[in-house]
């Protein structure tokens, strides 16, 4: 049986699923889920993120983790632990980069919260016995600070959805079309008193479970002191949209076609997170992807790495080019950082220099 049977079996005997729900089981059915089953990261897989592109994201956000443990106070006790960690290229590329800050891997007990059996695959292959796994960040031992990194993780935790029409709210859903095939429909919604005003034909998404990851996070930072830095593509003001896209050979492909074939995202509702955060007691703070690494000086790691290898000089240029372009990654993915009160992880604490970045 294909997801596609198991669900449209599903819809016939119990009703429509909400877009969370139908989420939910394309990245993560036990028999047939993108990410229980089938993750292809990278050039030659469905999509890549920023540490694929090139070393320089991992070694800068190593340089962040070392800054932020620095204005810690140097702690002797640390949770080093990155959440949805792909393939470890990231965390690969980070602790190669903390080799050079004095203690920290000393101090630091290294963590990867993965769900996804073939990830978790791949990424001791990559890291050996330096790391330890959880499925989830409460699997991570308590009572030391925590510096947390996630990179494009909130966009793969499932929102619904919810479209206004000329007479009110409804959500959408995933239901069967006559010929029996999943389609999307619409359905009345007892939530419309909690959702904001809005004209007729936008859509407002809405994703406990990023809220959730928030307030977890706040909660554990608030705990134990820290910081975490969340970096995504998705919106750094409240609004509206129709994110939902997926991917399949680096291609967009229609949602509802074979599903668990492809990775299924939303945009990252950065002001909910943070907001989520706020109610633990914990602060945040929110760049643009480019600000964030232009300010750890992306621009003179590019200088140095081309002098190093003057023959790649265009390779790291097309490199750099897709980290920080306003129209490549640089504007529509963000960074975000949640912090215990009192002191601001760098580089969020700096007024922009435009010209820190350039190469």
């Amino acid at each position: 049986m294909s997801l596609t049977r198991r669900l449209a079996d599903q819809i016939a005997a119990n009703g429509p699923l909400s877009v969370a729900q139908y989420m939910t089981a394309c990245l993560h059915d036990p028999d047939f889920g993108y990410y229980a089953t089938r993750p292809a990261l990278g050039a030659g897989g469905d999509f890549i993120t920023a540490p694929l592109v090139s070393q320089m994201f991992g070694e800068l956000v190593g340089v962040w983790a070392a800054a932020s443990w620095e204005l810690m106070g140097r702690p002797g006790e640390l949770r080093f632990v990155e959440m949805g960690p792909g393939d470890g290229t990231l965390m690969g590329d980070m602790l190669k980069t903390l080799r050079h800050a004095p203690g920290f891997l000393d101090a630091a007990d290294v963590w990867l919260v993965e769900t996804s059996a073939p990830l978790r695959a791949l990424q001791a292959e990559a890291l050996g016995d330096r790391v330890r796994w959880a499925a989830s960040l409460d699997g991570v031992p308590d009572g030391a600070p925590l510096i947390l990194v996630a990179n494009e993780l909130l966009d793969c935790l499932p929102a619904r959805q919810f479209v206004r029409t000329a007479t009110g709210w409804s959500e959408q859903v995933v239901g069967l079309d006559a010929d029996g095939e999943l389609a999307f429909g619409l359905v009345p919604t007892a939530a419309a008193g909690l959702l904001p005003d809005a004209r007729p034909g936008e859509v407002f998404e809405q994703s406990a479970a990023q809220a959730a990851l928030g307030a977890a996070l706040g909660a554990r930072i608030a705990a134990d002191g820290g910081a975490a830095l969340l970096i995504d593509y998705g919106r750094a003001a409240p609004g509206f949209g129709d994110t939902l896209q997926a991917l399949r050979r680096h291609e967009k492909v229609d949602p509802l076609d074979e599903p668990g074939t492809a990775d299924l995202t939303v945009h990252a509702d950065f002001p909910a997170v943070m907001a989520a955060a706020g109610r633990e007691g914990c602060e945040s703070a929110i760049l643009t992807q480019c600000d964030f690494l232009a300010r750890l000086r992306i621009g003179a790691r590019a200088e140095a790495l081309v002098r190093a290898q003057p023959d790649k000089t265009a390779t790291l240029g097309r490199q750099l080019t897709r980290l920080i372009a306003a129209d490549e990654m640089g504007e529509l993915f963000k960074a975000c950082v949640i912090h215990s009160p009192g002191w601001t992880p760098p580089p969020f604490e700096e007024s922009p220099d435009p010209d820190r970045g350039k190469p």
